[in-house]
């Protein structure tokens, strides 16, 4: 049965442009540039889908999960002609020139910004976030659906289903979670089959200073004991 392709509405929406504005102002245009930079993905010529315009679209995805590819690329496009965005006019390309720009873009870029910029948010008035004058931040993990395609298959796996297999392959991930603020941060990435407290450990080791709480009791044998060690604040529960 044919699927209506989802689509958001018409024209310029002001709530689309907050939302844009917000994406520009967590992650300004000169770290984005840094970052693709640094990993080398700066675009050497003027393309139709330039790597910046690559980056956002990568976020607002996640801002517009229930839209297409295009729809999501039409709304950013809107927000790229304000004068603040400090870009020129940019077509709205096909299915085809999506994919050639991600591809290009490739992981590594995301990856670094996300390492770079995502981290604790929260003010000292923000509620439950402190307990005296340490940041009170917990680990927990959980898995995580992604597209069903050969390259994911092969990196992440499918779990197993009680007729043959899952539909979506899926990955593992471990992160810190920032109490009071909930933001997920210093994340770490794995197979469907990698165990939670080998990838807890990577976290707590990347991130020794900030780990003071637990939230399942699935971290405490192995990582509490490292954490004990090493972690001068550390108080596991």
């Amino acid at each position: 049965m044919a699927r209506t392709v989802a689509k958001l509405p018409a024209g310029s929406r002001i709530s689309d442009h907050i939302s844009l504005g917000v994406i520009t102002k967590t992650f300004p245009r000169h770290l984005i540039d840094g970052v693709l930079e640094r990993t080398g993905r700066a675009s050497l010529r003027e393309r139709q889908l330039p790597a910046p315009v690559m980056m956002y679209y990568v976020i607002a995805l996640a801002l517009y999960a229930e839209a297409s590819y295009g729809e999501v690329l039409r709304c950013l496009l809107e927000g790229l002609r304000w004068p603040s965005w400090s870009f020129g006019v940019v077509p709205v390309a096909g299915k085809s020139g999506i994919s050639q720009a991600r591809s290009r873009l490739g992981v590594e870029p995301v990856k670094q910004l996300y390492q770079q910029a995502v981290g604790p948010l929260a003010q000292r008035e923000t509620k439950g976030a402190w307990y005296g004058d340490w940041r009170l931040v917990s680990i927990d993990g959980s898995t995580q659906e992604v597209a069903n395609e050969a390259a994911n298959v092969a990196a992440f796996g499918r779990p197993g289903a009680s007729r043959g297999r899952s539909a979506y392959p899926q990955l593992r991930f471990v992160c810190l979670v920032k109490t009071g603020s909930h933001v997920l941060f210093g994340a770490e990435l794995g197979a469907y089959t990698s165990g939670e407290q080998t990838l807890a450990q990577a976290v707590a080791e990347a991130n020794v200073e900030m780990v003071q709480s637990f939230k399942s009791e699935d971290f405490k044998e192995g990582v509490a004991h490292y954490l004990e060690k090493r972690a001068p604040n550390f108080s596991g529960r």
